[in-house]
């Protein structure tokens, strides 16, 4: 247990600050946290004094809580996200632990804790993760039919925080839950009620204060307008989020063959998984504008099934999915060269180079764990793919979060430069919000 606290910690405590606040999405949620904690105002989230109604409060008070604390621009954004994370790393195991046994439990943790989307949204003070990882804790404990009474009052608690984190979308995701409980009304009703009474409040207040701006701009626009229209620019295919699941849960993807077995789909409760994650690909992908993250909350489902069918899989079909996921790791350095200029340029304008030196340690480590397979090391096996993953996060954190700093947060040009900065050219959404949030102040666009 130690090893899996210094893991834990590694990964995700480890450099949250070696980059500053990516993208437009997080310096901008961030100042809206940090007004928050200045003014004292939690009802309506206020982007430099202006109301902001594109998400729901969860993060912002998580990131004005942190300013309260006494952390600084980079750390008080992340820090909770990481925190939430960790927890529920925490309480994954231990609740899978009660329904599937401690090995099954420990293969789900560590899948879950170590798979690339996971761990990337938790670096990250975006909305997916509090989501995530408020859903699923209340998706856990609904997973068999009968859960004692306080487990209830805590999955409404959690429900409520879920769509406090993100709207309407965790109740539609929550339809599974609501299918298998469909003749325990009395376990059922309770949970929605208390979800009710923990999440009304807030939207209760901010609809007395704002009127039907707010409820257009949360609802209409950003709840039923990435449903169906064109002008939010996220646009994809029906098929998107099927490679985007294979990369979320990377490198382990190759353990998802595991799940076709049959004997694996016996247990109710796996059939409760699957549904989950079924139902939340389908839902998502009927959606016209699409992002990643969306996946995010179904992710501990992918793991608890992947953890649960390597633990009972024959020895030779999960040698061959471990020593597939070990060569995975492979493409690592690749993805590390090229995070920062696809982050910059694009994908289309990279230049791909890789050295072949780096392939003898991953060769090395496809064949101990096909050897530790063999001779029924199963864990050992296990254990030695989610180290390597562990070193390989390290490594990125220290060598590449300091170039995507430079190339994608407006960080450096606001530390370097803030003495010459007067105004920011319009177009530019992440280094007009970066730089405002930096400055603690709207800049004012270019002519």
């Amino acid at each position: 247990m130690l090893l899996c606290g210094v893991a834990l910690a590694l990964l995700y405590f480890y450099g949250l600050n070696r980059t500053g606040l990516l993208g437009p999405d997080e310096p901008r949620y961030a100042a809206i946290g940090r007004a928050m904690a200045d003014t004292g105002d939690w009802i309506t989230p206020r982007l430099w004094g202006k109301p902001w109604f594109e998400k729901p409060p969860l993060l912002y008070w998580m990131t004005a809580l942190s300013f309260k604390a006494g952390l600084g621009p980079d750390l008080a954004p992340r820090v909770p996200v990481a925190l939430v994370s960790a927890a529920f790393v925490i309480y994954f195991f231990l609740r899978l632990r009660r329904e599937f046994g401690e090995r099954a439990a420990l293969y789900s943790m560590a899948i879950l804790a170590t798979s690339a989307g996971w761990l990337a949204y938790s670096h990250v003070a975006v909305t997916d993760l509090p989501l995530s990882a408020t859903f699923g804790a209340a998706m856990l404990l609904v997973m068999r039919v009968e859960f004692e009474p306080t487990e209830t009052v805590l999955a409404g608690l959690l429900m409520g925080l879920a769509i406090l984190a993100k709207g309407l979308v965790p109740l539609a995701l929550f339809l599974p839950a609501v299918w298998f409980l469909r003749r325990k009304l009395s376990r059922l009703l309770p949970i929605l009620a208390i979800a009710a009474l923990v999440a009304g409040p807030w939207y209760i207040l901010a609809t007395l204060r704002n009127g039907s701006p707010f409820l257009e701009e949360l609802f209409l626009k950003q709840h039923f307008g990435r449903f169906a229209s064109a002008s939010l620019a996220h646009q994809q295919p029906f098929w998107f989020y099927l490679p985007v699941l294979l990369a979320l849960v990377f490198p382990w993807t190759p353990l998802l063959g595991l799940l076709v077995r049959k004997e694996a789909r016996r247990d109710p409760r796996i059939t409760f998984l699957l549904a989950w994650l079924m139902w939340g690909v389908v839902f998502f992908s009927i959606f016209l504008n699409k992002l990643p993250g969306y996946l995010l909350p179904l992710l501990p489902a992918a793991a608890a099934l992947m953890g649960f069918a390597m633990n009972s899989a024959p020895r030779r079909a999960c040698a061959i999915a471990l020593a597939s996921s070990a060569g995975l790791l492979a493409v690592v350095p690749l993805i590390q060269g090229l995070l920062p200029d696809a982050i910059a340029t694009g994908v289309s304008h990279i230049h791909v180079q890789m050295s072949a030196v780096w392939l003898l340690p991953i060769v090395a480590a496809v064949i101990a764990v096909l050897l530790l397979e063999r001779v029924l090391a199963r864990p050992a096996a296990f254990g030695l793919i989610v180290l390597s993953i562990t070193l390989v996060v390290v490594r990125i954190v220290w060598q590449t979060f300091p170039v995507i700093d430079q190339v994608y947060s407006a960080r450096p040009a606001w530390l370097f430069h803030k003495d010459s900065i007067t105004c920011i050219p319009a177009s530019d959404r992440s280094l007009r919000y970066g730089l405002d949030y930096y400055a603690s102040r709207e800049l004012p666009d270019c002519n």
